[in-house]
């Protein structure tokens, strides 16, 4: 099995390759999301319990979840459409509104029956004090106009990108990846849970350390890391697996291949969507018939910059230049 590290510093970008980024088109299905922050200071306990009294001076409202991703894919000017649920409620006319903003083509359903999900954060001295969640399960009725609107939709792109949060609006995922796959499109999942079965059959799935030791156990050394993956890859029938590894870059495995790239030095803030902001930017340079590691890096490259900033956060050809 050939093994190679490839390194960041052989990514090169070019006017070509930003015009090439421009002319493609993905589709992003899954758990759409608002990020709420709440900025402020604290110098006080409260007297009614042991916790700091925050006195809120800046709010923030950013696109989360599928739609994270879905933002980080047209940060570098790829034609993006987006599809998943959000409630009947202020929340979702802001994730309406930001997609506006941003000129990514809305597919989403509107559910009124559920909220949309809301993850509010209140933040102090850069620290995130706490996180409040409001999410409910969507109604059968509303996935199964989803995967209607799916299949009429697959035809106009040449990526499809899954963001799987666990929170219910990709029951279907099997049945959209089979479509997927009879289109001849690649097809990118951001996996959760520790059953991929309903993976099986996508281009490459993109877990994290943690998320793939809930499926394949732990490992003792990376010849133990490689044969269990490649084993996983073999039974999904997978053409890759892009594992993310923190300070430790990216694994990738392929048929008879294993391609790393270190992580690139720099100071983490936050990582939250950092795994958006890869599986985004791996998507629009695959869908641009970049060789798989040279995505791979841009991919690295990019999660890297993003933990450098404070949430949910996007890269310019600027940053990844």
């Amino acid at each position: 099995m050939t093994q190679r590290i490839f390194q960041p510093t052989h990514v090169q970008l070019n006017s070509q390759d930003i015009q090439k980024f421009s002319e493609t088109s993905l589709l992003v299905v899954g758990d759409v999301m608002l990020d709420r922050y709440w900025f402020g200071d604290t110098d006080r306990i409260s007297p009614e319990a042991p916790v700091p009294v925050v006195a809120i001076k800046k709010v923030e409202e950013r696109l989360g979840g599928a739609a994270n991703v879905a933002r980080n894919s047209a940060s570098l000017g790829a034609k993006i459409s987006l599809l998943g649920l959000i409630g009947k409620d202020e929340a979702g006319m802001q994730v309406q509104n930001q997609l506006k903003q941003l000129d990514i083509k809305s597919l989403l359903q509107v559910d009124d029956t559920v909220p949309t999900i809301v993850k509010l954060r209140v933040v102090a001295r850069q620290q995130q004090l706490i996180r409040l969640d409001f999410e409910e399960a969507p109604a059968i009725d509303t996935l199964m106009s989803k995967l209607a609107i799916f299949e009429e939709s697959i035809s106009q792109v040449s990526a499809v990108i899954f963001s799987d949060y666990s929170k219910g609006a990709l029951k279907h995922i099997s049945r959209m990846i089979e479509l997927c796959r009879q289109s001849g499109k690649i097809t990118l999942v951001d996996p959760k849970g520790d059953d991929y079965s309903k993976y099986a059959g996508a281009t490459v799935i993109t877990p994290n350390r943690s998320e793939l030791r809930q499926v394949i156990g732990h490992w003792h050394d990376e010849a133990d890391l490689t044969q269990k993956a490649q084993n996983l890859r073999e039974s999904l029938g997978l053409e890759a697996i892009l594992l993310t590894r923190s300070e430790e870059g990216m694994t990738l495995f392929r048929k008879n291949q294993v391609s790393h790239v270190g992580a690139q030095a720099r100071e983490v803030f936050d990582v939250s969507g950092a795994g958006d902001t890869v599986i985004g930017v791996m998507a629009v340079a695959l869908a641009a018939n970049w060789d798989w590691d040279l995505a791979m890096a841009l991919a690295n490259r990019a999660g890297g910059i993003v933990v450098g900033k404070l949430g949910t956060a996007t890269v310019s050809w600027e940053e990844l230049r």
